[in-house]
């Protein structure tokens, strides 16, 4: 027998401590290399860490709600061959309830069984007041200070050192969103049953992986001290594009790679997939890093128009406001049209504002027509 440390993987590019959220093994169970050990809260997301090893786990050296480095040993393994792989993966996504880190932790303290709480979250998420409400929690008059988790802490950290160190500038542009709702429920009647439903987001992020292809200055990021000589821009192998979600502690961004080889049924499937498993804390490390480019829609109730920071290293992020009627001249008739406002702000060392320009112009001519990858 071998035994086989257990550390804490780098995940992400700004990441330099965890929080050890839940183990999904107990002392004395088997485990399989690559099925997931335990659960971080990073900067970006809670996330899954996968065994290094296959055999038995024979010690936990962190429990839950401790702090870790990259590259903590947080556990041994004693390395062996385990017959039944995929009958264990079953029973573990079986047994996986729909919760918050937070509310797990509360409903351990207060010893709930919190697979028998209904949930109020999305999808039926069991979130922090689901879990105080059916303990008969009481709430505090006036809030107390709360340190920061990992992930707000990352966060702040993350858009201080953008807004310090990041000279942005931003272009706006309307949209005028009437041919793609006709193309919408067009695609949307073609696409097998129980495929999910197309949304805005799923042309978006079609739309701008096309027109990455045409800027590639903008699928780039920078690199370096500019007073250096070892300042660089650095291009993308592909149009790798972060959505930006609204998660309970903060944001995260899941990033899907390769858009520009998707049709928009594929995108649908992995946006939806990868925004519910963010929710659930089950995105890997991969899926939270490569992005040069991101999305922020805040969706029907957000503002008509918003700047979004830029998440280093990117090189641009794009926001978009609300969709709503507006008066507009169209061919010498006013007429109303759905229309939205298209925030782009951009690295200034990577791109100017010309480029910018050229690239937003781009998208809209590309979301207003009809040419689009089913």
């Amino acid at each position: 027998m071998t035994r086989v440390a257990q550390d804490i993987p780098k995940v992400g590019l700004v990441m330099e401590e965890v929080k050890v959220v839940r183990w999904l093994k107990n002392v004395g169970d088997n485990v399989v290399a690559g099925e997931p050990l335990l659960e971080v809260e990073t900067e970006k997301s809670v996330v899954e860490i996968e065994a290094a090893a296959t055999g038995r786990l024979t010690q936990i050296l962190l429990q839950v709600d401790s702090q870790a480095l990259v590259g903590d040993q947080v556990a041994w393994i004693e390395s062996a061959e385990v017959q039944g792989a995929a009958a264990s993966a079953a029973v573990l996504d079986r047994d996986r309830i729909r919760s918050t880190p937070v509310a797990r932790k509360l409903a351990a303290e207060r010893g709930i069984d919190i697979g028998g709480i209904t949930g109020t979250g999305p999808g039926g998420r069991v979130q922090l007041e689901d879990v105080q409400r059916t303990a008969g929690a009481p709430r505090p008059d006036k809030p107390a200070a709360q340190p920061l988790t990992p992930m707000r802490r990352a966060l702040a950290r993350a858009m201080t050192l953008s807004n310090a160190t990041i000279p942005q500038f931003t272009v706006t542009r309307s949209v005028d969103w009437t041919v793609l709702q006709v193309l919408r429920d067009e695609l949307s009647a073609k696409l097998p049953s129980g495929s999910p439903k197309l949304s805005v987001t799923d042309f978006l992020l079609q739309a701008v992986a096309r027109a990455l292809g045409e800027f590639p200055a903008l699928n780039a990021t920078f690199s370096g001290d500019p007073n250096s000589a070892d300042a660089r821009i650095v291009a993308a192998s592909g149009a790798h594009i972060g959505l930006v979600v609204a998660a309970e502690n903060g944001l995260l961004v899941p990033v899907i790679h390769d858009v520009e080889r998707l049709g928009l049924a594929e995108i649908a499937r992995r946006r939806q997939d990868c925004v519910e498993r963010g929710l659930k804390g089950r995105l890997k490390r991969e899926e939270v890093e490569g992005a040069t480019f991101s999305i922020s829609n805040l969706g029907a109730d957000g503002p008509d128009r918003f700047t979004a920071i830029i998440n280093p290293p990117q090189s641009a992020i794009l926001a978009v406001g609300r969709q709503r009627d507006c008066v507009v001249a169209r061919e010498g008739a006013v007429v109303v049209r759905p229309l939205s406002d298209l925030t782009l702000t951009v690295d200034h060392r990577v791109a100017d504002g010309r480029l910018a320009a050229q690239f937003l112009a781009r998208l809209v001519a590309i979301l207003e027509g009809r040419d689009w990858r089913e």
